[in-house]
């Protein structure tokens, strides 16, 4: 059970479009229909608890957008990764991806997407709340995790407190490009891709693809050329992250965090984990581009992405 640290907190000023609690997510309770949550770019999360030394899917704050500040009630060593916000402490520019200090009485806050949507805010120790099934990741779809244990937003008031009391701060050897035009995505073909048209499967891969506005933390609408699957109808299934269903307007979504466990449309197969980090960081209107990969690079990229935080 985490302890918390009463003294080092941080208090919400002001919430902006979405803050939330996020680890690395629930693993092992889909079969009860509980889907996995978690920081939706899990690299960033990574390497902003590497920067102060916590394990790397230790909860923080997941602040989607910006326009998001807290206050700090005592002196202490925090870190942020992923996308730029415009961050500032009493009004300085902070830079996207490091550690520094924040003392009693100063204020963090995030303005707009300079590059990225998403910024990662680590605490020493991790955010203090309480795990259910394994976690503290909130999902609001599903009313579970985040501080209040009912899958809230953080809210103005709300306080967030360390689980340590010291840090141990690093400096990020290099900090992680951030997607922005012809994004390439890489796709682990699978589940039903044989049962597409040859003229669709050329223009997965080699037309562009933009990310939709209907995008959240369920999934992305990708739009572009139309995709014709000739199966029929099909029993629905499990949905690993990632998932690319094609639903009868043949334009794609991929199913990221927040996504129902089963579906049954048909799936070309789904995103490498790096990519769908990627992909979190990625703006409506941006470009896309999707690429083929075998499980076996997907896995070696993914534990190569892993070696970096021992």
């Amino acid at each position: 059970m985490m302890v918390s640290n009463d003294d080092a907190a941080l208090v919400v000023e002001r919430i902006g479009p979405q803050a939330l609690v996020e680890d690395s997510g629930r693993f092992g309770v889909r079969h009860l229909g509980v889907t996995q949550g978690g920081a939706l770019d899990w690299v960033s999360l990574g390497w902003a608890n590497w920067l102060l030394g916590n394990a790397p899917g230790t909860a923080g704050v997941e602040i989607a957008i910006g326009g998001f500040a807290l206050k700090a009630e005592a002196s202490m060593t925090l870190a942020i990764a992923g996308g730029d916000l415009g961050a500032t402490l009493d009004g300085a520019p902070l830079p996207p991806n490091g550690a520094f200090a924040i003392e009693r009485g100063q204020t963090l806050a995030f303005a707009q997407p300079v590059a990225g949507l998403r910024a990662y805010l680590a605490l020493p120790g991790g955010v203090v709340a309480a795990p259910f099934m394994g976690s503290v990741a909130t999902v609001a779809r599903e009313q579970l995790g985040g501080l209040d244990g009912r899958g809230s937003a953080l809210a103005g008031g709300d306080r967030l407190l360390a689980a340590g009391t010291c840090a141990a701060p690093r400096e990020m050897p290099m900090a992680p490009a951030l997607p922005r035009e012809d994004v390439a995505l890489e796709l682990v073909t699978g589940a039903q891709i044989g049962h597409f048209e040859g003229a669709s499967l050329f223009a997965t891969f080699n037309s562009p693809w933009q990310v939709d506005t209907r995008a959240d933390r369920m999934g992305v609408r990708l739009t572009g050329p139309e995709l014709r699957c000739q199966l029929g109808g099909m029993i629905s299934e499990g949905i690993p992250l990632g998932a690319v269903q094609v639903p009868p307007d043949g334009q794609p979504i991929i199913l990221l965090n927040d996504r129902q466990t089963i579906g049954g449309y048909p799936r070309l197969g789904a995103l490498s984990p790096l990519a769908c980090a990627a992909l979190a960081q990625c703006a409506p209107g941006t470009t896309l581009t999707l690429s083929p990969i075998t499980p076996h690079q997907a896995r070696r990229r993914y534990l190569a992405t892993l070696a970096q935080w021992r």
